[in-house]
């Protein structure tokens, strides 16, 4: 049973930073390229960012220059590092394999960006 564990999220600052952790198992993780969505309040999930297992990055145009996606093949674990935060980022974070398993999605993580 694949299990994805999102963490990390919270209340920040417009400009400030957060790191989000998603740990996976159940699933051969070095296998899949895995990504980050989003859902921000009101609206559809929407693609973040994606790495492959051989370290390609695709980003989408609203993140890009400001958040890096990582992956520690050895902890089954992927990571959003986002900078420069803006109240537009305000969502629930999700991991999953990219393209996505809808049968995989975990409980996500908040991520409010307010003053």
């Amino acid at each position: 049973q694949v299990q994805l564990v999102e963490s990390g999220g919270g209340l920040v600052q417009p400009g400030g930073s957060l790191r989000l952790s998603c740990a996976a198992s159940g699933l051969s993780f070095k296998a899949f390229a895995m990504g980050w969505f989003r859902q921000p309040p009101g609206k559809e999930r929407e693609f973040v960012a994606a790495r492959g297992w051989n370290s390609d990055t695709i980003y989408s145009n609203s993140v890009k220059g400001r958040f890096t996606i990582s992956r520690d093949n050895t902890k089954n674990t992927v990571y959003l590092q986002m900078n420069s935060l803006k109240p537009e980022d305000t969502a629930v974070y999700y991991c999953n394999k990219s393209p996505p398993n809808y049968d995989w999605w975990g409980q996500g993580t908040q991520v409010t960006v307010s003053s």
